[in-house]
């Protein structure tokens, strides 16, 4: 897929990963960026910084972003890519009450579900598109102190997986985002947590990979290259890496 002169939506587009995609996408010279976030004021932000276009969104409302969809595309123009960005972090365990569970499946899961299923069907009759899901490398590995976090993101990376598989040759590219730390509202206050144990890098940084990705049809947007070794140490021996991350566990005292 190529950017310039495309119509790209990103999700989450406020600030952190989803404000430095569109800013990327605008500078590679797409026809349209679509700022969308609950944030609308943060939205409109970005929107001006890139001539783009903020739109309301609450990712955790199907029929929000079914609207959104029809609204880009009987408005504006046909999207090409669709950045289903959108994500938060809850910390604890069991512990952490329902509602908390359903808010963050909603936003860290069903998101990913509901914009595929108002998107791909009006990419497939166009003969093609591009789905881009941002996860996190807790989705391939785990993440120490937030079970809520990495149970959502694993089921990110694995609906992510399941859209390559059923339409990846159907003329629909896909690309799962899974970085370590990025500096965001999200990760403010944890720059020295687990998470940034291989540092925190930037929003920017995180766009180049993402549209090398897109570029090269790759699925797996690695930011961090090490998640790739810790990815194949994890499948090598299931449990030491289980007692390594015990170890971190104990180091920086999440639970």
């Amino acid at each position: 897929m190529q950017i310039q002169d495309s119509c790209v939506v990103v999700t989450g587009a406020a600030n952190g990963i989803g404000k430095g995609l569109a800013q990327k996408f605008a500078e590679m010279g797409a026809a349209h960026v679509i700022c969308a976030d609950i944030d609308i004021d943060g939205a409109k932000q970005t929107a001006a910084l890139i001539g783009g276009t903020a739109l309301e969104l609450d990712v955790r409302d199907e029929m929000s972003i079914k609207d959104l969809i029809e609204t880009v595309e009987d408005r504006i123009a046909p999207i090409d890519l669709f950045c289903s960005n959108a994500g938060i972090l809850t910390l604890g365990g069991f512990e952490v009450d329902n509602d908390e569970w359903q808010k963050i499946w909603d936003i860290n899961v069903m998101s990913h579900v509901w914009a595929a299923r108002h998107m791909v069907p009006r990419m497939l009759k166009r003969g093609g598109g591009y789905m881009l899901n941002t996860a996190s490398a807790a989705g391939l590995l785990n993440q120490i102190g937030a079970a809520p976090y990495g149970v959502t993101k694993h089921a990110a990376v694995g609906f992510a997986e399941w859209l390559a598989i059923t339409y990846g040759d159907q003329g629909i590219g896909v690309s799962v985002l899974c970085p370590q730390a990025v500096r965001s509202e999200m990760t403010r206050g944890f720059e020295e947590s687990v998470a940034s144990l291989d540092g925190m890098i930037e929003p920017d940084h995180v766009a180049d990979c993402c549209v090398k990705a897109i570029e090269n049809n790759d699925f797996l947007v690695l930011p961090h290259p090490q998640v790739k070794e810790y990815m194949q140490a994890k499948a090598s021996n299931y449990g030491r890496w289980i007692t390594g991350m015990q170890k971190l566990r104990d180091k920086f005292g999440g639970r």
